[in-house]
């Protein structure tokens, strides 16, 4: 009762109500990735869908699929056997508001100072 609740009222945690309803009637499966996300592609119309495992996040589509969702190839990642290349990183979470997020020198939240400028920008004063 929960999750048919939550996916009439939010759009934020996975699929809505009217997007299932779609999928439903107009979307064939086509395969899923590592994260548990599935994808789908319209009966009629040469259009392609994504419904996400948990919250709607899409930097966790997979290398293969981002390919496929983005019209670079049309052949499915799971009939092409697809592999990933050494250059392709895996999924790595938002760290933003996190203890592990990048932090510069100079920064508010990091100890250091920032470097000084150099070259030849020289501040405004009013004089």
């Amino acid at each position: 009762m929960k999750q048919f609740l939550t996916e009439i009222f939010s759009w934020w945690s996975g699929q809505t109500w009217g997007t299932r309803l779609w999928i439903w009637r107009f979307g064939d499966y086509v395969g899923s990735d590592e994260f548990g996300n599935k994808y789908y592609q319209d009966r009629k119309a040469d259009r392609r869908y994504v419904t996400y495992y948990g919250d709607a996040d899409p930097s966790t589509i997979g290398t293969g699929w981002h390919g496929w969702m983005h019209y670079r190839t049309d052949v499915v990642p799971t009939q092409a056997g697809y592999q990933t290349r050494a250059w392709e990183k895996p999924h790595e979470a938002n760290l933003t508001g996190t203890a592990a997020a990048y932090r510069p020198d100079g920064s508010l939240l990091n100890k250091g100072e920032r470097p000084r400028v150099t070259g030849d920008y020289d501040a405004w004063s009013p004089e």
